[in-house]
């Protein structure tokens, strides 16, 4: 298996925790194998040594998420 590197450049939010396990839903920017970082969310055990499978965004997809996510009316989404 091919070794990889990562570097959290920056913590920016825990989403979720799981009391039962210890890990973390969390968005980072995140740089894999020395490239430019990413906005990145994924599961992070307590120490991150270890990761769930995430989605990592670039710059661009970030905007259109954050344009996306602004305009949505979550309550009427889910249905509060």
């Amino acid at each position: 298996m091919a070794e990889f590197k990562f570097e959290i450049k920056k913590e920016i939010a825990v989403l979720s925790s799981s009391p039962k396990t210890g890990w973390n839903k969390e968005l980072n920017f995140v740089s894999w194998n020395g490239n430019t970082p990413k906005l990145d969310i994924r599961d992070w055990s307590p120490e991150h040594e270890k990761m769930g499978k995430g989605v990592t965004l670039t710059r661009e997809e970030s905007a259109i998420l954050a344009e996306t996510l602004g305009d949505l009316m979550l309550d009427e989404l889910f249905d509060v």
